[in-house]
């Protein structure tokens, strides 16, 4: 071979070597990949009759099938909106199951707000590259993550409100396929919710009632998730209200992999563990974190909602994990926490139990006239004297 060709032919395969590189190294790249075996299909409430009754109707205290197939694929894509419009009808209160493989219990189970990233019984516009709440007022709710499934799937609606769902819209868009690649997991999400209890010395925040306290077994954490098997973990979205001005997050979030009696990862406070910093109030959006709901009110009393996706850094285990976080450092705050943690394992399993209707109900607001009233108080114990300005 001549010494021209050679290196022609040496070239040409560096090119090919270095253009593919490129192509699989491009976040986007899996687009121009042409795929075999795919059958696109969508399940959703569209009008049978060819009319534009494109809903379905969810009797209050009913459960509705919304999505059954059988074989393997993958759900890649799900819309949902409803109504009466959320300030009449609360998303709490609505509950949405999804079974995988023919299996009787379910491994998705959370009211349909919280999962969609609309917290309490509110609505709001909400963006994140799994999931999204769109407007108007975040009532599209909008799923991205991949849902596989190899020996058929199933999506459950159950009303809990009280009142009658009169249209329920959605797609449940899909890919069937003959067999899924190996190693493929099956995607689970639940949601928890608890009112924490502060001890009995108080709610000593950053030292303001004497010295601070020391947690290094997670004791007493609120529990985000507790997983049993092979699997990644892939985010949470979690909503915190707050009864005291006080700021809600120097507490640590923790992760218990494989059994590990103290924290496997350990973090340095709730904002850093959803990247960001110094106790923020802003609204802000990022495709993997993120605060779409804020507190308006006096310090950091009120509403927060904080998400992160493990998108390019999930966490593995290979045989359990636990994921929790401090209410206040040293579990120290009174706080009503609700979550829903997203992870994949090796099979579909049963997750747990979730509070009922009462359980779910957000705890009220504090406002403007209970702290008059507290102040009330105080002065009147003290002596109601017109220095009585400050707690000293």
């Amino acid at each position: 071979m001549k010494k021209q060709t050679f290196i022609f032919l040496w070239l040409c395969l560096v090119t090919a070597f270095t253009a593919e590189a490129q192509v699989l190294n491009n976040d986007l790249s899996a687009l121009a990949q042409i795929q075999q075996g795919m059958r696109s299909r969508r399940v959703s409430s569209h009008d049978r009759t060819g009319a534009n009754d494109d809903f379905m109707r969810i009797p209050d205290k009913q459960r509705k099938t919304i999505f059954e197939v059988k074989g393997a694929g993958m759900i890649n894509h799900i819309w949902i909106t409803m109504a009466p419009e959320p300030q009449n009808l609360s998303r709490n209160d609505v509950i949405i199951r999804m079974y995988w493989d023919g299996n009787d219990t379910a491994s998705v189970v959370s009211p349909i707000g919280p999962f969609f990233g609309q917290g309490w019984e509110e609505s709001y516009d909400y963006t994140a590259l799994p999931l999204s709440a769109s407007p108007v007022q975040g009532r599209g709710m909008v799923s991205y993550f991949t849902m596989p499934f190899s020996k058929g799937a199933r999506i459950e609606i159950e009303n809990q409100a009280g009142k009658d769902i009169n249209s329920f819209y959605y797609f449940v868009d899909y890919v069937e396929m003959d067999k899924l690649p190996a190693n493929t997991g099956r995607f689970h999400a639940w949601y928890n919710r608890k009112l924490t209890e502060a001890p009995e010395s108080g709610e000593n925040e950053w030292s303001t009632l004497g010295k601070p306290g020391t947690n290094t077994t997670g004791k007493d954490n609120y529990l985000i998730a507790d997983i049993k098997g092979k699997g990644h973990f892939v985010g949470v979205n979690y909503y915190v209200h707050s009864p005291t001005p006080m700021w809600y997050g120097e507490g640590d979030d923790m992760f218990f992999i494989d059994g590990a009696e103290k924290p496997t990862l350990l973090g340095t406070g709730t904002e850093d563990y959803f990247n960001t910093a110094w106790c923020p109030k802003t609204v802000y959006t990022h495709p993997y974190f993120g605060y779409p709901r804020v507190n308006n009110d006096a310090g950091w009393l009120g509403r927060t909602h904080l998400y992160r996706f493990h998108i390019t850094d999930p966490v593995y285990f290979d045989k359990a994990l636990r994921f929790s976080i401090e209410h206040g450092h040293n579990n120290v705050l009174t706080l009503d926490l609700a979550s829903v943690a997203y992870w994949y394992q090796s099979q579909a399993v049963g997750v747990p139990g979730i509070p009922d209707k009462a359980g779910r109900k957000p705890m009220p607001f504090v406002d403007f006239i209970d702290m008059h009233k507290w102040r009330h108080e105080w002065r009147k114990n003290s002596g109601n004297g017109p220095t009585l300005w400050k707690n000293k």
